[in-house]
């Protein structure tokens, strides 16, 4: 029987099975609002044969956005945009449904990818940034403006309501985004911190804010829903954050009552070197963290694509869930073909029936 195919309890939430869609950007809302495009997005993820889909990273206030595209949740218009698209998920499946909360810090203000992917002018709709400290992502990026402590209980709020509008929109879990040179993550790094206050300095010094912050997303979403949070391994440079310092940080949010930890790697510096070519990069990270947070739900995610691995990963208690994205863009059953490459049921809706393997001669071949 494949481990990947088995159900796992997260928190009071079991999955059907280990896959995980990991969030990812689609830079396509209106004021925060998610649109059309979400709605055929996250239908189609919710039939993939995942266990769980994460939305992307939606901004707890406006100064929080990556771009001007991005969903957020700092308002009930928004929240309730996002309630009609679980209203008509839950008619077709019962695949639960994440939001991964977050606030861009220094690279907010910038535009999709597309759009050239730079820092906005005035002209563009430009807004002030925050960060930990007053250091620019790259030069030609926007000066953040160093967080004060009111800074920080306005952030503190805003992650605060955000999980509470999320609670009432009808998401059965929360990940907090503290990852990929955003604003916690921001603080978590020596790179991006250089604060000479309580807030800066040591591990525990940088760790300080966005471990209130989690703590206040602990205290408003509900206990008999999934909670995790998603930070970095390595910032891939020297003097960035330490191994240690993350295994720390995977152990606080553990305590604190977090139900799975997510490990990623960069985005915190412009410079990095990072082997994103390598399938399963950031594993050890995983592996790190799960070896020192004994009883922690670990989840891994980077350049997994084979079923096989993925398999290996969870059988040789690495991690215990396997996030995927990009594979799941190139192919929306991923989750499917891999129970068939590992031997188990395809289990595709019944209205796709007649494309199964062994019912559809065309099955698997590539065009």
């Amino acid at each position: 029987m494949s481990l990947l195919f088995s159900p796992h309890a997260v928190g009071p939430l079991t999955l059907k099975n280990r896959v995980v869609i990991a969030p990812m950007c689609q830079y396509s809302a209106v004021e925060g609002a998610p649109q059309p495009w979400h709605v055929q997005h996250l239908g189609r993820l919710a039939i993939s044969g995942a266990g769980l889909v994460i939305v992307e990273a939606t901004g707890v206030e406006a100064a929080g956005r990556i771009t001007p595209d991005d969903t957020g949740l700092w308002n009930d218009e928004q929240a309730a945009a996002f309630a009609a698209i679980i209203r008509d998920i839950r008619t077709y499946s019962d695949t639960p449904i994440g939001i991964q909360l977050g606030h861009a810090g220094r690279k907010a203000s910038t535009s999709a990818p597309w759009k050239g992917g730079g820092a906005l002018a005035a002209d563009d709709g430009a807004w002030e940034t925050f960060a930990p400290s007053a250091v620019p992502f790259k030069a030609d990026w926007h000066t953040p403006t160093q967080m004060t402590e009111a800074d920080m209980d306005r952030v503190v709020a805003a992650f605060e309501a955000a999980a509470r509008r999320a609670e009432r929109a009808g998401f059965d879990l929360v990940e907090l985004h503290a990852a990929h040179g955003y604003l916690l993550s921001e603080f978590l790094s020596p790179i991006s911190n250089q604060r000479t206050d309580a807030f800066g300095g040591s591990a525990e010094n940088r760790a300080r804010f966005p471990l209130r912050v989690a703590r206040a997303v602990r205290d408003a979403w509900p206990r008999d829903k999934a909670l995790g949070a998603r930070f970095n391994g390595s910032d891939w440079v020297e003097g960035g954050v330490a191994l240690e310092e993350v295994t720390a940080f995977g152990r606080a949010l553990h305590d604190m009552g977090y139900d799975y930890l997510h490990l990623t790697s960069g985005g915190n510096v412009a410079r990095a070197d990072i082997p994103g070519d390598q399938p399963g990069y950031q594993l050890p990270f995983a592996a790190a963290v799960k070896a020192a947070a004994p009883g922690a739900a670990v989840m891994a995610v980077g350049m997994i694509f084979e079923p096989r691995q993925a398999e290996d990963i969870v059988a040789s208690g690495q991690a215990d869930l396997i996030a995927i994205a990009r594979a799941a863009l190139d192919d929306p059953h991923w989750a499917h073909h891999a129970a068939v490459a590992l031997g188990e049921e395809e289990r595709l809706p019944k209205q796709y029936g007649r494309a199964a393997k062994g019912v559809w001669p065309g099955y698997g071949r590539s065009v």
